[in-house]
């Protein structure tokens, strides 16, 4: 498997979560539903897919219209090769053509796009065009835009494990030396701020497998609309749910009351 390559690290304290009533600094999304959109239609799964695109387009902007720092969004899990073939193909297709007509809007727009995963599994054009559309919005400083796609949690941390374990291998590292803020930056996303609100479609309530590590201390926001349903305005009422909730970090409601004040 290829190592992730961690994003380019924005400035700032990437550690640090967002404040209580504060926008959240790292929205992550599992888009959920597409297929049980369709089917409740009467359509094919690649047209519920096809349908989930525009909800990614109006989730991008909004995110970019509330200064969210960074949007992470599950396209294609390590899990989904399992899915039929003929889906397998179909989303290789969308995900080819999305890297081919969005990224100029993208790059137009300010917008920053990071791919995490393992890419070695997709076909020699998507690789190219992966690093592309990386290099080519790779010192954009508007909304940090994260696609993960053949991406694993457990992946991710094996990958940092392995990576630590070669240091210390070839006698850079000390076993001591390792902790959590070493680990950190081995995983992908080691520059952004860890995960401030989860957001999941279709009504299921897990994670899958998704960014385990970064979300340690992530809200999370549940919904029963189906992702190609989701919209600005599902959006917004998931920032404000967000909002609402008391972010206490292991310490007591008084501690987080003197500490904000």
């Amino acid at each position: 498997m290829t190592s992730p390559q961690p994003p380019k690290p924005r400035p700032g304290d990437s550690d640090r979560a967002a404040p209580e009533g504060g926008v959240p600094r790292h929205v992550a999304i599992i888009m959920d539903g597409n297929n049980r959109w369709a089917k409740a239609r009467g359509l094919s799964g690649v047209r519920g897919h096809r349908a989930g695109v525009e909800a990614v387009r109006a989730v991008i902007r909004r995110a970019a219209e509330r200064d969210i720092e960074t949007l992470t969004l599950f396209a294609f899990s390590s899990e989904n090769w399992k899915r039929p073939k003929a889906e397998v193909s179909a989303l290789m297709e969308l995900f080819l053509m999305a890297l081919k007509r969005e990224v100029r809007k993208l790059h137009d727009n300010g917008i920053r796009l990071s791919i995490i995963g393992d890419r070695e599994a997709f076909s020699s054009s998507i690789q190219r065009h992966i690093a592309r559309a990386e290099a080519l919005t790779a010192d954009n400083q508007g909304l940090h835009l994260v696609i993960a796609a053949n991406y694993g949690g457990r992946w991710d941390i094996a990958g940092a494990a392995r990576r630590l374990a070669e240091r210390v291998a070839a006698g850079e590292l000390s076993p001591a030396a390792i902790d959590e803020p070493a680990l950190d930056r081995e995983v992908c996303l080691a520059g952004d701020a860890p995960v401030d609100l989860c957001i999941r479609t279709s009504g299921e309530q897990r994670i899958s497998n998704f960014l385990l590590w970064q979300m340690a201390y992530a809200e999370l926001h549940f919904t029963p609309l189906l992702w190609p349903d989701f919209d600005a305005e599902a959006f917004d009422l998931a920032l404000a749910d967000f909002q609402r909730r008391k972010r206490r970090f292991g310490m007591t409601d008084e501690q987080v009351e003197a500490q904000d004040a």
